[in-house]
């Protein structure tokens, strides 16, 4: 090899190093924030057709915005699957678990849970479910809502949903349609097809 055409080949892959990780992609991240479940469900298919995966979801005051949801996404690259989302929201245990239970015998996964408080003052629980387009195959799971107002025996009633196969996922703290608090946990089992 010609002295020209080692320094041509070291300056390529100096280049090369330098440039790569410029020339990597890169993970990108969406927010979504709003106080209102209509439009956060809206956007979250929306993201979902674009790509964006579900990380983390938070109710509370924002710097701007009041009491808001917000919802962190991800896009990872590489990852050709879209999203489709439902947000299940109320105020009544008994009707979260069977909207749970529907979109688990559907298909999606829970992946996120939350108090939103409603733009009449109202609090709601908030689940998030998932469905990516990868799934068609997955496991399918059975949901159960862990809801007590004492937490003296959330653990009793843990164990108890945890020797039937259930593993908790997320856990809140919201009001009753009575106007009380109680702590919700989100189990699941997988189910044997």
């Amino acid at each position: 090899m010609t002295t020209s055409l080692r320094m041509g080949a070291a300056v390529a892959a100096l280049f090369l190093l330098m440039a790569g990780p410029a020339l990597a992609q890169t993970r990108s991240y969406k927010i979504l924030a709003t106080n209102k479940t209509s439009t956060m469900e809206k956007e979250l298919k929306e993201a979902g057709e674009l790509g964006y995966k579900f990380l983390a979801v938070m109710g509370g005051e924002t710097g701007f915005g009041g009491s808001e949801a917000v919802v962190l996404l991800e896009k990872v690259p590489g990852d050709k699957n879209t999203y489709n989302y439902r947000l299940l929201a109320t105020n009544r245990t008994s009707t979260l678990q069977k909207e749970l239970q529907d979109a688990g015998e559907a298909g999606y996964h829970a992946v996120g849970q939350t108090v939103f408080e409603t733009l009449f003052g109202g609090k709601e629980t908030v689940a998030i479910v998932q469905k990516g387009s990868d799934q068609a195959n997955e496991v399918r799971y059975d949901y159960k809502l862990v809801a007590t107002s004492k937490t003296s025996t959330l653990e009793k009633e843990l164990r108890e949903v945890a020797e039937a196969g259930y593993e908790a996922l997320d856990l809140t703290v919201g009001k009753t349609a009575m106007g009380g608090s109680e702590i919700v946990v989100i189990t699941r089992r997988a189910v044997k097809q």
